[in-house]
């Protein structure tokens, strides 16, 4: 907190007496001087900060390393502008700090096998395991000096060693193979100078006490997710110990196993662990001893003694004599994902006006539902003097399920912010049983107003944002005029409404976002969602305004609408949109922008001949604004060009074209919301998707994890610290 008076005090009281006899001119002089005193101390002491590798600022850190002796790694891309946020951002991947501050360390320690796994959770914020394969190798051994842990063949009664086969933990013996390891092309494993660090991208995030879903109340039958689908629990990484120890399961974000969670129960079940079940309210605890491991793949386990939990479906089966019947069943528990977005457990950045309401939401707050929370708001904002609009935000603090219709309506100048707290991952379920009714969650607002749904995991329907009444010719004052802006942050409207076991989406195309006869401008920012439907009047004002970035759009498939008038034809809108990925066709009046994103599915636009789209991916016959340094365009282009200097038939022309755009297609690991893998670009997917965005980085909504130049810098760092003759590459578990 800046002192603006810290020189004034110093002065003599006889000098401030005479001072505030003449109306404080001399104060007001030296809270001037004081403002510019701060910066300057900012700036000294900033400058001894700088000294040191922990406390300097992102741009001194490449200068530090020099000074070592830090190599910068090129082949992962040059540094960018550190006078921009995205330039700043892809140097602390580029050079990162705790690297530049442990180097010296690492030379003293090259050559061990602990040292790898430390060398990639500093170059590219990995958790790893380091491996050597050569002790994986089958031989005859020396009698005089057995090994009888190594190069054992399968036991095939060892159901455990079974599940570990071709996986980060296999122990089973195996025959030479004579491909290196860190092979560009086809990597191999088991050679003797084989050495690799084994990878896991998908990060850990937990849900704790949240409701589960009831599949069968009759049978006891749950599952842990809150919509219904299966899903594979994974571990909370433990710390090691000791650092010269190689990571285990229990140290890494991996999945949890069946028969490894009935052996080492204890290890993952319990509260703050990485599963944990409760019942009833108040909640009563499942102890350990109830829990019994089971495969629950057909529903059909049933025990009179415990529960039966399966890890890798994420089920909970009862026992007949003890089902809970009406009472709630509590869990926590974690999933994987690729990145901070969607809302969950993470956090974020919150953000609200200077002067506001709180109403607090949850099971131990005054609000226990959403609707009491706007009921509270709407009496104050009545109450409000008209020239003074409420500022309010209604703050979720649990991550519970919230099953309520809500209507929201917002008067002239009026600001409403209905968000998770930070770390929470509440459900808002706004399920109907016909699906002819119209969507549950409707908002309207007056002239100026806004609103935020912030940190929210919405499922059963869409949200529509509409206008003023079109069946009133005289609105009432605060309904006069049109919503200012709509904000979508950090939330999932679940693609499809809901999800089946198998997280297929119930209601396949069915829109999440539905505008009606409004004019806001809508921003959507670390997102998911499915389709977005318009209805705007042409040509009577501007184009709506989307904005789309860091997100998902998903309508369930290619061949459904993904931004699409109500009856499919083109929407009023002006589209813009970064780093995201769409699955569907885009229909729209204007595209301004469009970069670093790819789209799975045929665009269409009207209006060409404003706007860009650059460093995409476009599905080839789209009807786009000019193109710059898109895919498939490229690898087009140099077959074009060979055409045009007589190098190749047209034939020819038209056979390699196609083998081209098959080629840089991009390729995903999974295309469900609900999937550890959905959007994750595949391993065999073409560089120039992996490597084309405009900073070299991928395309789509993962750009910013900057993934080609974390495997590309660890990559060299592998090289610069393995012992001399063995070979070491990287393998990815997820």
């Amino acid at each position: 907190m800046i002192n603006r008076d810290r020189l004034y005090e110093l002065l003599p009281a006889v000098y401030r007496m005479r001072d505030a006899d003449q109306g404080y001119p001399l104060r007001a002089l030296l809270q001037v001087i004081s403002e510019q005193v701060e910066i300057v101390e900012g700036n000294i002491d900033q400058l001894y900060e700088n000294w040191f590798i922990e406390t300097c600022e992102d741009w001194v850190v490449p200068y530090i390393g020099d000074l070592i002796g830090y190599q910068a790694v090129h082949e992962a891309g040059e540094p960018g502008d550190t006078g921009t946020a995205p330039g700043r951002q892809r140097n602390r991947i580029l050079i990162p700090r705790s690297e530049v501050a442990n180097t010296i360390g690492n030379r003293r320690r090259k050559g061990t096998l602990s040292l790898l796994e430390e060398l990639a959770r500093e170059v590219a914020g990995w958790p790893v395991r380091a491996g050597e394969f050569y002790k994986q190798l089958g031989w005859t051994q020396q009698l005089d000096y057995p090994q009888p842990n190594r190069g054992r063949t399968v036991d095939l009664r060892h159901g455990g060693a079974l599940d570990l086969l071709n996986g980060p933990f296999d122990q089973a013996a195996y025959t030479v193979d004579v491909r290196r390891a860190n092979s560009l092309r086809t990597g191999g494993r088991y050679n003797i100078p084989s050495a690799a660090v084994i990878v896991w991208r998908l990060k850990t995030y937990s849900v704790t006490q949240t409701p589960a879903y009831c599949v069968d109340e009759r049978q006891g039958c749950y599952t842990f997710s809150v919509l219904g689908n299966d899903t594979q629990l994974y571990n909370n990484p433990q710390a090691e110990t000791e650092p010269t120890h190689i990571a285990e399961e229990i140290n890494l974000p991996t999945a949890i196993r069946r028969r490894r969670f009935e052996k080492h129960k204890t290890d993952y079940y319990g509260e703050g662990k990485s599963l944990y079940i409760s019942i009833g309210s108040p909640r009563q605890p499942v102890p350990a001893d109830r829990v019994i491991p089971a495969n629950l793949t057909d529903w059909v386990y049933r025990s009179d003694n415990g529960i039966a939990v399966d890890p890798v479906l994420g089920r909970i089966v009862f026992p007949p004599s003890h089902s809970p019947a009406e009472e709630v069943v509590w869990v926590s528990y974690r999933y994987a994902f690729s990145a901070d977005i969607g809302g969950g457990e993470y956090n974020r950045p919150l953000s609200q006006p200077a002067n506001y309401n709180l109403y607090r939401v949850g099971e131990q707050e005054t609000y226990k539902t959403i609707n009491d929370a706007l009921a509270q708001w709407r009496q104050d904002a009545d109450s409000a003097p008209r020239e003074e609009p409420m500022q309010a935000v209604i703050e979720i603090s649990d991550s519970g399920l919230y099953e309520e219709r809500l209507g929201i309506t917002l008067r002239e100048r009026e600001s409403l912010q209905l968000r998770a707290a930070s770390r929470k991952r509440p459900i808002i379920n706004i399920s109907n049983t016909r699906l002819a009714l119209p969507d549950a969650l409707n908002i309207r607002g007056g002239r100026g107003s806004r609103f935020t749904l912030d940190g929210l995991l919405v499922a059963g329907r869409g949200i529509q944002i509409s206008g003023h009444k079109a069946d009133s010719a005289h609105p009432e004052p605060h309904e006069r005029g049109d919503l200012c802006d709509v904000t979508i942050r950090h939330c999932t409207l679940v693609p499809g409404w809901d999800l089946d076991c198998d997280c297929e989406p119930q209601h396949s195309g069915k829109p999440s976002l539905r505008l009606s006869g409004t004019r806001a401008q809508i921003k959507i920012e670390h997102s998911i969602l499915g389709p977005i439907q318009v209805l705007a009047d042409r040509g009577k004002t501007d184009p709506i305004r989307i904005t789309i970035s860091d997100s998902i759009l998903d309508a369930t498939s290619e061949e459904h609408n993904a931004l699409s008038g109500i009856q499919g034809e083109m929407a009023y809108v002006r589209l813009t949109i970064a780093r995201s990925t769409v699955f569907g066709i885009v229909l729209a009046h204007e595209i301004g922008l469009a970069e670093n994103s790819i789209f799975k599915g045929h665009i269409g636009v009207s209006h060409r001949q404003a706007g860009c789209v650059r460093f995409c991916y476009v599905p080839p016959g789209s009807r786009t604004p000019r193109r710059y340094e898109c895919q498939p365009d490229l690898v087009e282009r140099v077959i074009t060009d060979l055409f045009a200097q007589h190098k190749i038939s047209a034939a020819e022309r038209d056979g390699q074209r196609e083998a081209a755009r098959l080629r840089v297609e991009p390729e995903f690991n999974g295309f469900r919301y609900g999937k550890p893998v959905y959007c994750q670009l595949s391993a065999v997917c073409a560089e120039e998707i992996t490597r084309g965005a405009e900073d070299e980085s991928e395309m789509g909504v993962f750009h910013d994890l900057y993934q080609p130049q974390r495997a590309a810098n660890l990559r060299a760092r592998l090289d610069d610290y393995t012992p001399a003759g063995m070979d070491a590459g990287i393998i990815y578990a997820t």
